[in-house]
């Protein structure tokens, strides 16, 4: 159990009361190995990385090195940067009036030494918070080494009568003032070369240089760097003898399956808690959804060395339950269920988020992000009803040949984007072949899901070129894919 030093206010008392220094390293080790110990999840709401990131970070916390976490966008690069806070004593005492937190028992700055020198044990001490003890720069062109590590500052040198060879008149940056904290920056490539040369020195020795002064500084501070490796060749790079001063360089990844997937969707989607009520998600429309990023992430038209962030799928989320909201109030219904048709809404989501390589952007951005949300509804339908296989006799029967001759008898069937509850439920119940599929192959699900799953069935024929889909103004229209042509004739 640590004790809770933050009553102590001065130098003596900080020393009778048996307090020891120690770097940001070890305390984020110690800290490590005891919630290890207890067994205490370390790096709470990231999802999928139990047996491949985290356990690398781990390690890395333990060796006390600085960590490079290399990874396309999207993948909670921050975020774990962010939560090695919670690694950090609750409370860390500096001398009062410090810039750069200096440690009272082992002052690095004019300003402290001097204080203690005059004060000795009466110097005036205060406490921070770990939850202020993290730093974070993005790194683009214009950062310079003043804006990390500090100038001369000709207004304090005039303000003080102080000489240009006077260290008082430097102002310091942003890496010296996160003495004894985490300092992240990130998009590290996008520093250009000169700045990143500034880190050497404060990577391996720990001190700084500004201007002509030789300030030997032995800053204490835990560096964390994240990157997109396509970075390497396209924006900048990490200059060589940068990246062999950083202690581990760490491979982030995307979620490998659905189900972690949706976790983190629903766990970072901003919802408002009356649109939760207001709209009933069926689970296999989270599949769904969840399955276009997967599709996208191993499209022809999408650039993979991009990526596929996992904010398209939270936008996506977002996205449909406004569009499922605003179709139900549109219509009047106190309560709706989202439906298939209502992905329609998540396009603006996916299009902003994809980087489309030159077929992809011939194909144009709209019909790329249909042509995703059709091959995720192609993927999904084998796992809820009999596989359509693409080469099949024509004198061969098969479970949707009744369903297809509806089609072929009818004159169509069409959904309207504003359908009230009532009558889109009553138009799909219509269909008899479709309950008969709906009883012999997924009997046991529930009434508010069977809905979405017969739209499956729709639109999962349609992506198999078995039915016909055609958009007009109002909504969707299915119909066979010649009935009406041969009817013609």
């Amino acid at each position: 159990m640590k004790l809770d030093h933050t009553y102590i206010r001065t130098l003596g008392e900080l020393k009778s009361a048996g307090y020891t220094s120690k770097s940001i390293k070890d305390e984020l080790r110690e800290n490590l190995l005891e919630k290890i110990s207890k067994g205490e999840q370390v790096f709470e709401g990231v999802w999928g990385y139990e047996n491949s990131v985290i356990p690398e970070l781990e390690r890395a916390i333990l060796s006390r090195h600085n960590i490079n976490l290399l990874g396309l966008r999207g993948q909670a690069k921050t975020r774990l940067a962010r939560l090695m806070v919670e690694l950090l004593d609750e409370w860390m005492p500096i001398v009062e009036g410090s810039e750069i937190h200096d440690d009272p028992l082992d002052p690095i700055s004019r300003y402290a030494t001097e204080l203690i020198k005059e004060k000795g044990d009466d110097t005036p001490i205060t406490w921070v918070h770990r939850s202020e003890r993290f730093y974070e720069k993005l790194a683009t062109p214009d950062v310079t080494v003043a804006d990390l590590i500090g100038d001369v500052d000709p207004i304090k040198a005039a303000n003080l009568k102080l000489s240009y060879a006077d260290d008082r008149v430097i102002h310091f940056g942003m890496i010296p003032r996160a003495n004894r904290c985490i300092f992240v920056i990130n998009e590290l490539p996008d520093l250009q070369a000169r700045i990143q040369v500034a880190l050497f020195n404060i990577l391996q020795e720990g001190d700084i240089q500004i201007r002509g002064f030789k300030l030997r500084l032995h800053l204490d501070i835990q560096f964390v760097f994240t990157a997109n490796p396509e970075d390497y060749t396209n924006r900048g790079s990490i200059v060589t003898p940068l990246k062999d001063r950083i202690g581990s360089q760490i491979l982030t990844h995307y979620p490998e399956s659905i189900e972690i997937a949706k976790k983190i969707t629903k766990q970072e989607a901003q919802l408002d808690k009356r649109q939760s009520e207001f709209v009933y998600v069926p689970e296999i429309a989270m599949d769904l959804l969840e399955q276009i990023s997967f599709e996208a992430r191993n499209s022809d038209y999408v650039d993979a060395k991009s990526g596929v962030s996992a904010r398209m799928s939270i936008t996506a989320f977002e996205n449909l339950l406004s569009t499922a909201e605003r179709r139900a109030i549109v219509a009047g219904n106190k309560k709706t269920t989202v439906r298939l048709s209502d992905f329609m809404g998540v396009v603006p989501s996916i299009t902003g988020k994809i980087e489309l390589v030159y077929e992809g952007e011939q194909e144009g951005a709209g019909t790329v992000a249909e042509n995703l949300i059709e091959d995720a509804t192609k993927s999904l339908f084998p796992n809820y009803f009999p596989k359509i296989e693409k080469l099949q006799r024509k004198e061969e029967e098969n479970e949707y040949d009744e369903l297809v001759s509806w089609f072929f008898d009818g004159e169509g069937f069409d959904l309207l984007d504003d359908e009230k509850e009532e009558d889109y439920k009553s138009k799909l119940d219509s269909i008899g072949p479709l309950n008969n599929l709906m009883k012999e192959y997924q009997p046991e699900v529930s009434k508010e899901d069977s809905y979405f799953l017969k739209e499956l069935v729709l639109w999962g024929l349609v992506a198999h070129k078995k039915l016909s889909k055609h958009r007009f103004h109002q909504g969707y229209q299915f119909k066979d894919l010649y009935g009406s042509y041969i009817r013609g004739l």
